[in-house]
């Protein structure tokens, strides 16, 4: 043979091999049984079944959530060792899992944004045992599938379920206008609006809500898309049927489009202030302050159209320096026929109302 071949399977038989399960490899000062015990319960006919949610769970930003996970032996052959229960976040762009929290017996480790949010709930049934994730002041990204695993010594078997926020998705071009944000910029405009970057289901589902949209605005995994309901010339031809429109994945740097922003359900409520003569910008920041608010984002006043029923045919200012007004109930010398947040833009003058938030 080689000198390399045989070298190489030198090394192999050597056991200096250690398998990464996941991208996790556990040392074994972390559990109680050596290599050998691992071998006897794997191969004692003992199954590992995981299972999860089938159905999504909804919830809204702020609240708190249970996502349900719980894991049995088949036959169950009695009390088992310590076992790992691993939680994760699958990303919109399919790179790298996000690690959420990581338990091992008593012990809980949460990571990033879950610290202080997230833990394991310890109740069980008698034939199954419980590894459901508990996430506590439930936030924008938050929505999305999670992985739950459960790692027994050679075993390690997962299952999916899925966060849905109650939420809105709304179009969004800055003061400067059409097609000026890069993915970066993008992010950090809904961000400004009380709101994330929308993805791919949560913009199909605006679709199927009645969101009919002609400009491309950026999602979460960096694809360009936009939906249209009525199809015509200007937006893909009159020949293609309704749906989500595509271009695919951009640079993240160069390209530059609008951005569809996700707002959610709201812990407080946006209300309207108006005087005789209306309200500059400044002053209709000062007015929300004076009265223990500050001056609604574009995404919160969208939230409480959707969920509040918010419905005034009076012009208010926004924090962006919009100024815009939601319709529940359409009727004469409010816009268009149909429900929806009309927009006049982003006047450098005039005197308006003010739309203010606070916090319940």
């Amino acid at each position: 043979l080689p000198l390399l071949l045989k070298a190489t399977l030198l090394h192999l038989a050597s056991g200096s091999y250690h398998p990464f399960h996941n991208g996790f490899y556990y040392n074994h000062i972390m559990n109680d049984n050596s290599d050998e015990q691992d071998k006897v319960d794997y191969f004692s006919g003992s199954r590992l079944v995981v299972e999860a949610s089938r159905d999504p769970v909804h919830s809204y930003n702020g609240a708190n959530v249970t996502l349900p996970c719980r894991y049995r032996y088949e036959p169950d052959q009695g009390p088992k060792r310590k076992i790992r229960i691993k939680w994760s976040k699958l990303r919109d762009d399919f790179t790298k899992e996000q690690d959420v929290m990581v338990a091992i017996g008593k012990t809980n480790v949460a990571f990033g944004d879950f610290k202080g949010r997230a833990h394991i709930r310890r109740a069980g049934e008698a034939s199954w045992h419980e590894a459901s994730l508990v996430i506590s002041d439930v936030r924008l990204k938050d929505d999305g599938k999670f992985r739950c695993e459960v790692i027994d010594g050679l075993e390690d078997e997962s299952d999916i379920v899925e966060l849905r926020l109650q939420g809105i998705v709304f179009p969004y071009q800055p003061p400067r206008g059409q097609y000026r944000l890069n993915f970066h910029e993008a992010e950090q405009v809904c961000q400004d609006q009380g709101a994330i970057l929308a993805n791919f289901n949560q913009l199909f589902q605006a679709w199927s809500e009645g969101l009919d949209w002609c400009n491309a605005g950026w999602l979460a995994d960096g694809t360009v898309q936009y939906p249209i309901r009525l199809p015509r010339k200007p937006c893909g031809g009159v020949h293609l049927a309704p749906g989500i429109r595509s271009y695919g994945p951009r640079h993240r740097h160069l390209h530059r489009f609008d951005a569809f922003c996700f707002s959610s359900a709201l812990k407080g409520e946006v209300f309207y202030l108006d005087r005789p003569a209306g309200m500059t910008l400044e002053e209709a920041k000062q007015s929300c302050q004076d009265a223990g608010a500050e001056i609604a984002r574009v995404g919160q006043l969208y939230s409480a159209w959707k969920f509040a029923g918010l419905d005034r045919c009076n012009a208010g200012w926004l924090a962006d320096g919009s100024v815009r007004y939601p319709i529940v109930t359409p009727r004469a010398n409010c816009g268009p026929a149909e429900p929806g947040v009309r927009s006049f833009g982003f006047p450098r003058k005039g005197r308006f109302g003010v739309f203010c938030y606070r916090e319940r």
